[in-house]
């Protein structure tokens, strides 16, 4: 089976809160780098032309606008974060850009969230690809790969349904 991969660098900021006592406790940033696996859902043999499981440009346009447009630069913080309310009473025009996860902004909340999104975005799209993996390499001596069930690893029950990661909308959160 053919595997697309696509991959794109964003820069970010968070904090985790399970961590206060630590040097991730306190707001710091990363530029990290994304990469996604797409395969056709029914796979089919090449037709002997074209010979594409789709044009890379039609797979990766979508996900690329959303990680360049929302997600770059923007601040990562947990559902529980109380600069959540500072930003909700202080600076409320910077609400959308803070994406909000369920429990600290880990590299694996983060990786799960993402394949929840890109699988959306691609469903939207008419449903011939699916994402089956997603890495993220924090720096370049941490990374983490998810290839599961986004929904059997997120905590539920503190978002709307659906959240955002599996809504096919450029939302990062649910403020």
């Amino acid at each position: 089976m053919f595997t697309l991969a696509f991959t794109r660098r964003y820069s970010m900021s968070h904090r985790l809160l399970s961590l206060y006592n630590g040097p991730c406790g306190v707001p710091h940033g990363h530029n990290e780098h994304v990469t996604v696996r797409l395969q056709a859902r029914h796979p089919e043999p090449l037709d002997g032309e074209a010979n594409l499981v789709t044009p890379f440009h039609a797979a990766k346009k979508r996900w690329h606008a959303w990680i360049d447009e929302r997600v770059d630069h923007a601040l990562q913080l947990s559902d529980r974060d109380p600069l959540l309310t500072y930003f909700r009473e202080q600076e409320p025009a910077q609400l959308d850009r803070i994406l909000v996860t369920p429990g600290d902004p880990s590299t694996e909340a983060l990786a799960a969230c993402f394949m929840a999104k890109v699988n959306a975005f691609l469903l939207d799209q008419g449903g011939d690809l699916r994402c089956v993996e997603v890495t993220i390499e924090e720096t370049p001596t941490n990374t983490v790969t998810f290839d599961g069930d986004p929904e059997l690893v997120l905590p539920a029950g503190r978002f709307p349904d659906p959240p955002w990661w599996r809504r096919p909308d450029g939302s990062i959160n649910d403020l």
